[in-house]
């Protein structure tokens, strides 16, 4: 005689719900493997500043170096009230003549490795102001479309779009670079295509980008702790470069960065730390922050073994 039924399905319910636990199990530790994927996406890393020297290498070099996660191309020195904007690659090409298209293959290459390609505007040296909101906006369509997704038919870099924008603002007036971001970070109603970083002075607020921060839409801000010597290592000391980062590693920002001097002579007033120092007194305190980043350096062309040696311990 053949057992009831009851006595027949009864193993298979078992059998069901011990896979549908199995399967909970499988896809939440798929969750969380996910999240840690996505976490390491946004590990610490080191930024550089390429195209203000020609004996610097070219852009493919300093990726290929294995050494950098971002690499801002510097700089767009002239743009805002009226002005034609002019791009400055020092040595390495000259784009009026349209010799620095050639750099679209260099910067897929960086991309290619997952190395962000942001264009820095501004710099220490150049012709730069925005006088209101509208010329703000015009100057963040002049990016889009020549550097960034837009369209364009003299685009300087060719036809390779960058990843975002670096703000490098040292000299003019203060106003409108609030308004800037939020134009850029327009671009991003449909997917993220723009990325936005900072680079203050480490005095705070810094004089320039205070009101650009503030909005919250920056994913990086590279502080520079250099030529700065309120705010800066010096004689062995880290006191006042931890206690103006403890200041910044609060500011409304995705990431925070170190900003530094990749060798003594890249930054005449000072702020430059030997790399046993940089391992010894600062990433361990600098690292607890919940935003810290990593390590930005100025530049590429002084970078002869700092990056190297710092990286493994970022």
């Amino acid at each position: 005689m053949s057992p009831p039924k009851h006595f027949e399905q009864q193993p298979k319910k078992t059998h069901t719900k011990m896979a549908s636990k199995t399967q909970t199990l499988t896809l939440t530790l798929s969750l969380l493997i996910l999240i840690s994927s996505c976490k390491s996406s946004q590990a610490a890393g080191i930024a550089i500043y390429w195209g203000q020297n020609g004996n610097e290498g070219t852009l493919a070099d300093a990726c290929n170096s294995g050494n950098y996660q971002f690499v801002n191309i510097a700089f767009l020195t002239t743009f805002g009230n009226n002005q034609t904007p002019v791009l400055n690659l020092a040595g390495h090409c000259d784009p009026p003549s349209g010799t620095c298209t050639g750099l679209s293959a260099d910067i897929r290459t960086c991309q290619s490795k997952n190395i962000k390609v942001l264009l820095s505007i501004g710099g220490g040296a150049g012709s730069y102001s925005l006088t209101s909101a509208d010329d703000a906006r015009q100057v963040a369509d002049y990016i889009w479309n020549n550097f960034l997704g837009g369209q364009s038919a003299s685009r300087p870099l060719g036809d390779a779009v960058l990843d975002g924008v670096d703000f490098d603002i040292e000299a003019g007036g203060a106003q409108f670079y609030d308004e800037l971001a939020r134009s850029l970070n327009g671009h991003n109603a449909q997917a993220k295509t723009v990325y936005l970083a900072a680079a203050p002075q480490c005095p705070i607020p810094d004089a320039h980008l205070d009101a650009a921060i503030q909005t919250g839409l920056f994913d990086y801000v590279w502080v520079q702790f250099y030529n700065n010597p309120p705010c800066q290592y010096a004689d062995g000391n880290a006191d006042a470069l931890l206690s103006s980062w403890n200041q910044w590693a609060s500011v409304p920002a995705t990431q925070v960065f170190m900003g530094l001097p990749a060798a003594p002579e890249a930054a005449p007033s000072g702020g430059f730390i030997p790399a046993d120092a940089l391992k010894s007194q600062v990433l361990p305190t600098i690292k607890n922050s919940p935003k810290y980043g990593g390590v930005m350096l100025w530049s590429r062309f002084y970078d002869n073994g700092y990056s190297a040696s710092i990286k493994d311990s970022i």
